[in-house]
């Protein structure tokens, strides 16, 4: 099974998040045949929409840890489940470095999703200077303090802050070598994340203990995203050669 999810951040308004997951919706159906996929969209809060179709899984990009309550400008569980949505992100660096999230508070929203019963991508990656003084394991462990990697309904998604954004993606080399890390202490699907696109993605999803991607700003286009996709089925054609 293979995990393809597209985080819109702050982008694209509703009406064109509507019109982009429908297109998806037809472009998996269509292709379904190619494999096994499960493919998640996370948009904005302002583009929320119901979790109803078949093979798109519509998820949150962050909430707070309650049902609902004086919490200016967050949502809660009760929004979420107004959409039927019971998939989000949780820790990812933007939260982490932008909103000041600490590894306490991101501990306290990943239990109470696990508690409701969430799909939940983890996310955890390291900065430039943590890579380059040679503590990435030491940083990436630090990550899962207070978090359940037992939880059933846990995918990781391995994303390096340096590479977000930037159009520089880790080497295929650092990919590997980090995936095969958590793959030693963690029973869960794997997803790399940090300027994956079109391009490279079919090379990513070949290597080993990388069971999908999170893709940011290549997921954007429509056109982009199906294509990303689609590399998985080159990977599974090279791999099966």
């Amino acid at each position: 099974m293979a995990i393809f999810a597209a985080n819109f951040k702050c982008n694209l308004t509703r009406a064109q998040t509507k019109a982009y997951i429908e297109g998806l919706e037809s472009y998996v159906s269509r292709t379904q045949s190619v494999g096994k996929r499960e493919v998640f969209v996370f948009p904005n809060q302002a583009a929320l929409l119901e979790n109803t179709y078949g093979f798109v899984r519509v998820g949150a990009q962050n909430a707070h840890c309650v049902e609902n309550g004086g919490f200016t400008g967050e949502i809660g569980a009760q929004q979420l489940r107004e959409f039927g949505i019971d998939s989000i992100l949780i820790g990812h660096s933007e939260r982490r470095t932008i909103f000041g999230e600490s590894q306490e508070y991101i501990a306290q929203k990943f239990a109470y999703f696990a508690k409701a019963g969430f799909r939940i991508i983890y996310c955890i990656g390291e900065d430039l200077a943590v890579r380059q003084n040679g503590s990435v394991e030491e940083f990436l462990r630090s990550e899962f303090r207070g978090i359940d990697t037992k939880y059933e309904n846990l995918i990781v998604a391995y994303e390096p802050i340096w590479a977000i954004g930037t159009g520089v993606s880790a080497s295929l080399e650092d990919i590997e070598h980090t995936h095969k890390f958590l793959r030693s202490f963690l029973d869960v699907p794997l997803l790399y994340g940090g300027s994956v696109n079109e391009t490279n993605a079919g090379e990513i999803l070949y290597l080993a203990n990388v069971d999908g991607v999170l893709v940011g700003s290549a997921s954007l286009e429509l056109t982009r995203f199906c294509e990303i996709i689609e590399s998985k089925a080159t990977s599974d054609t090279a791999e099966s050669k």
